[in-house]
């Protein structure tokens, strides 16, 4: 199946997301912010695929929009899914913690770095909210579109307090 593509403006910065299309419409494979897309030579733009999740986004950026409902299709390990679906379930304006997380999957104290590492292996950012996740004592670890994203993610939903200065 070719992968198709487009690039989308947002507050948070420019995201590509890549997807596959079927008569049944688009599948979301991936939505990442990257400072510099990159894009493999066999993939297609085609722009109106992504309609709809750019709507979503678009509402999500203007406040109006607190879970996406989009087909998805992210690619991983069994663990990794199962990982990414909990993330699902995280609800908007709000925070839990990796240990919090890792007690909800049942994963062992001595695999909270596997969890981790699923956490930082999502594919699809903003719609797998990965961002809600955060250090037991409050503090902003890894986010693969950089810890000052996340804050302001965070911010726009909420969960944090705008910092004044």
């Amino acid at each position: 199946m070719t992968t198709i593509w487009t690039l989308t403006d947002s507050p948070a910065g420019q995201l590509l997301l890549t997807g596959e299309k079927s008569p049944a419409g688009t599948t979301l494979t991936s939505l990442s912010m990257p400072d510099h897309p990159s894009i493999a030579p066999d993939w297609q733009r085609d722009d109106p695929a992504f309609t709809e999740a750019t709507r979503q986004l678009s509402a999500y950026f203007a406040g109006h929009l607190t879970r996406f409902q989009l087909p998805l299709a992210a690619r991983g390990t069994e663990f990794q899914q199962r990982v990414w679906h909990a993330l699902d379930d995280i609800p908007y304006g709000t925070t839990t913690t990796y240990g919090a997380l890792a007690e909800r999957l049942g994963v062992p104290r001595a695999e909270i770095r596997a969890l981790g590492a699923a956490i930082g292996a999502n594919p699809l950012l903003l719609v797998r909210p990965c961002h809600r996740v955060i250090g037991a004592d409050g503090s902003m670890r890894g986010y693969a579109a950089g810890v000052e994203r996340k804050v302001r993610l965070l911010t726009h939903e909420g969960a944090l307090q705008p910092m004044l200065g």
